[in-house]
């Protein structure tokens, strides 16, 4: 494996050239201004590309589809809140959790009868009877396989969250169970669907920035959001979910492989885990935030500051509502929660927190991707380079440079603005999903997804032969 000062050598794509270009997370035009507009160039006119249709998020659907959730948690919660925006589209008539409050507050909105009301996910099946047209699968990394499994061979189309499963071989065996019975599954590669990432892709297939030759990608993960899913939370065990390249970042290998439109052949990576371990606990941190940290305001990871004073990803707590600071740290205390207070030095975390990856697609494309979770704000930044053009984008706009006309272009519509997206995560990626898997299901069409599993295992395998990099020091074919 390679020396840290060698590894930061490696970054130069995210850093060095991030630096030349504005830096990773600098305004879109102006970056793109410096590099390609003469002294008298104009700045970009806004909304030269917002003409590129965003399509509202009403299904096309011959008939109400039945859904069972499987996963309570917060992404079963979003795609279950499809139903209540088109019920004669959608309807939950099962609801599944290990945790019976959540299964109670999700069934009471949607008015489930008791009888569908479940526990464990095999209890959805014990019957051998099918039940609903379709299941969504919401349910932790490593609690994936199993119940799609079953799922198919009982006859029910699929929405699987990402990651598809913990291995290869499960995620293979998937597929070949969802040919043999003849079934539909979705993966929840949720920023295929959000009018952003659809008008880039418009944009590339367009032929306007001639042939693609190399993007740089950089998936910024917010500081606090690291620290809570992927160092105190769920992801924290790579070993348990799944590596944070799937965990996190098969979003963005996903993307990647769809902008490009032709496979990946190699990759070689490396990243590790830099800071959040125990050698870095300044002296006297107790094992919890709730003990009295004496670096508590001096320390941006506490989990008093982030929860109670912050109020950032409280989704966790089952909250209902009460937001009252004493409340969330009375949660905070509960042994139900408490992986959350932990110190982020004390934890048994393993994921790296910084993650690099140079990729060879098919005729000869270059890619340089990187992760961080040292960042101010959560976001993606997309440079993508062609023969005729330059696209530059960081997930809320995009600019587009023709080499020939000197001209920029702007994408920057509010999708929030937009009242049915309203309230729509992943840039409105979510709820456009659910659209796009009901119409699937009603007509009984799989190309009506974008990410069926035939297309969205090319993206694991990226995934899968990262780590096997990362872990040898090699490169390895995909």
């Amino acid at each position: 494996m390679m020396e840290r000062r060698d590894f930061l050598k490696s970054c130069g794509f995210a850093l060095g050239a991030g630096a030349a270009l504005g830096g990773p997370l600098a305004p879109v035009a102006g970056a793109a201004e410096r590099i390609f507009a003469p002294a008298d160039q104009a700045g970009p006119a806004p909304g030269d590309y917002n003409s590129i249709p965003v399509r509202g998020l009403k299904p096309d659907v011959p008939r109400q589809v039945s859904v069972i959730i499987i996963g309570a948690g917060n992404r079963g919660n979003v795609y279950a809140a499809y139903a209540e925006k088109f019920p004669e589209a959608m309807k939950i008539v099962g609801v599944s959790d290990i945790l019976d409050y959540r299964t109670k507050r999700l069934s009471d909105k949607h008015g489930v009868a008791p009888e569908m009301r479940f526990g464990h996910f095999r209890e959805v099946f014990a019957s051998g009877k099918k039940l609903a047209d379709a299941v969504v699968i919401a349910t932790p990394d490593d609690r994936h396989y199993e119940p799609c499994m079953k799922a198919l061979e009982l006859g029910y189309d699929v929405l699987l969250e990402k990651p598809v499963a913990q291995t290869e071989k499960e995620c293979k065996a998937i597929l070949r169970q969802a040919k043999k019975y003849g079934r539909i599954v979705g993966v929840c590669h949720v920023l295929r669907y959000a009018p952003y990432f659809l008008a880039m892709k418009e944009v590339v297939d367009s032929g306007v920035l001639g042939q693609i030759v190399s993007i740089q990608h950089l998936e910024a993960i917010r500081y606090a959001h690291m620290a809570h899913s992927y160092v105190r939370g769920n992801w924290r065990d790579s070993n348990e979910t799944t590596p944070i390249i799937l965990a996190k970042s098969c979003h963005d290998l996903d993307i990647l492989r769809w902008i490009i439109g032709k496979p990946c052949k190699s990759i070689v990576a490396d990243g590790n885990l830099f800071f959040f371990k125990k050698e870095n606990a300044p002296e006297g941190a107790p094992m919890y935030c709730t003990d009295g940290c004496p670096h508590a305001d001096k320390c941006p990871y506490n989990a008093i500051t982030i929860y109670t004073k912050l109020k950032q990803h409280l989704g966790v707590f089952d909250l209902n509502g009460n937001k009252d600071p004493e409340f969330i740290l009375s949660r905070l205390k509960d042994p139900r929660y408490s992986n959350y207070a932990r110190c982020v030095f004390h934890c048994d975390n393993n994921q790296p927190d910084h993650y690099v990856a140079d990729m060879m697609f098919d005729g000869g494309v270059s890619v340089s991707f990187a992760m961080s979770a040292f960042v101010s704000h959560g976001s993606r930044r997309t440079r993508i380079m062609g023969t005729m053009g330059f696209l530059d984008g960081d997930l809320t706009q995009f600019t587009v440079w023709d080499y020939l006309t000197r001209t920029p272009k702007v994408w920057n519509r509010k999708v929030s603005d937009i009242p049915e997206y309203r309230g729509s995560g992943h840039g409105g990626g979510d709820l456009a999903l659910a659209r796009d898997f009901v119409e699937a299901v009603a007509w009984q069409d799989p190309g009506r997804l974008s990410s069926s599993i035939d297309v969205s295992l090319e993206s694991h395998m990226m995934g899968f032969a990262a780590e096997r990099s990362r872990r040898s020091g090699k490169k390895e074919k995909v």
